[in-house]
This record gives structure tokens, C-alpha cells and sequence, in this order.
């Protein structure tokens, strides 16, 4: 009888085990489908198809990987940008990024880097508080008084910032850049499944952006 009631017990736990495994692995692939469903029609891969616009919201990313060597996708990323700007996409720059410490400031190495690509300076705008990407999209709006963007990263991040984007009322188009190719990128798109995970329990617990601020006018006083 003991042995009968050992074996049940375990019959039940794997069962129990089983059934958390098969709702993480729903939750995961649910999270994932709904973000690249909603936001696919919305995404650009050429230049001359992409539709012109005011703003454009570049999202961060450190300038070098550890070890020091040049990250590819900060680089695409800033080719993307100057690209849609020297195409006539485009009118204006939010580049949005962590500025964590006055030695790690992704705002800034945006700015000098898209300079040399002969992208003026005065165009682009630097926030300093695009932590994550939900505040990089709810600042284009709350903080830059944009309510229709242009968003500049790789595919993947466009997928999920543009799905951000217009769940805060945000008329969101993205242009995707180049990827690095799948070995580079593996850890990254990992990372990403995950993240479009936390969206959805970010939208559960209300998430906000850590900082607001005062309003910043895009294009006042400046002239291209």
C-alpha cells in the first residue's frame, strides 16, 4: 500500500511539474506572437519603402561589446539612422538611450557618431533617461511631444518598441536595421524572447518610465 501511495505522489508531482513547464512554455510563446503579429505591419527594411516622417526615436545601445571590440549593433543602428535621414525620411533625431554615469552615455555616443555620417547636429535631440524601451517610447511622447515616431533599431527591438509605441497611443513605424549575423546575435535574441515576456506583466502592474520631466519642443528655434 505504501509503495502504491509513493508511486501516486510522484505520478501527481510530475504532473504538477509538467503543467508549470507547458504554462511558462505557453506564456512565452503567447508573449512573443502577439508582439510580432501586431507590430510586423508596421516594420520597413528599405529605405525608399519606408513612409517619411517628422521624428525618429534611435534606441541605445553601448558603442563596444565587452573586450572592448566595436558593437555591430550599435553601429547598424547609427547607419539606419543617417540613412533614413539623408534619404529625406526624416526631420528629426531622439536619440534615446542610458546614461547610467558620466563614463556610459549612450545618448551622447549616438550624437558624435552619427556626426561623422554628416547627420547635423542640430536635428538630433539627447535623452538621457531611455532606460528601457518603454520609457524611450512613452518620452517621445510625454517628454518630446511626439505622438507619431519613426523607431530605429534592429527588427527584433522594433517589434516590441513599436508594439509599446501604439499600446500608449503612439503612431508607431519602425525602420529596421542591419543584424549582426546569428552567432553574434544569439544571446541577444534570447534575451529579447524573454523581454517581450515582461511586457505583458509590466502592462499587469502598470509599469511607468523611471523619469519624466519637463517638455521639450522638437524643432524649436532650430533650423536644419
Amino acid at each position: 500500500m505504501e509503495k502504491i501511495r509513493a508511486i501516486a505522489k510522484s505520478i501527481f508531482s510530475l504532473k504538477i511539474i509538467l503543467g508549470v513547464i507547458f504554462a511558462f512554455a505557453f506564456i512565452i510563446i503567447a508573449s512573443n506572437l502577439i508582439i510580432i503579429l501586431i507590430s510586423n505591419k508596421y516594420l520597413y527594411s528599405e529605405v525608399h519603402d519606408m513612409p517619411a516622417g517628422k521624428t525618429a526615436v534611435v534606441l541605445g545601445t553601448s558603442r563596444y561589446v565587452k573586450g572592448g571590440a566595436p558593437n555591430p549593433w550599435f553601429h547598424y543602428r547609427i547607419s539606419a539612422a543617417a540613412e533614413l535621414y539623408h534619404s529625406g525620411k526624416i526631420e528629426y533625431l531622439i536619440l534615446s538611450g542610458d546614461n547610467r554615469s558620466r563614463f556610459y552615455n549612450e545618448p551622447e555616443q549616438m550624437r558624435r557618431e552619427l556626426i561623422k555620417y554628416d547627420v547635423p547636429d542640430n536635428i538630433m535631440y539627447l535623452d538621457y533617461a531611455g532606460l528601457r524601451t518603454l520609457d524611450s517610447m512613452v518620452r517621445s511622447k510625454e517628454i518630446f511631444g511626439q505622438d507619431t515616431i519613426i523607431v530605429v533599431s534592429q527588427k527584433f527591438h522594433n517589434q516590441r518598441a513599436v508594439f509599446l509605441a501604439r499600446l500608449n497611443g503612439i503612431h508607431a513605424t519602425a525602420y529596421n536595421a542591419k543584424s549582426p549575423d546569428a552567432r553574434q546575435g544569439i544571446r541577444t535574441n534570447i534575451r529579447e524572447v524573454f523581454a517581450r515576456v515582461k511586457v505583458f506583466l509590466d502592462i499587469i502592474s502598470g509599469k511607468q518610465p523611471r523619469h519624466l520631466g519637463e517638455q521639450i519642443i522638437i524643432g524649436q528655434g532650430q533650423e536644419r
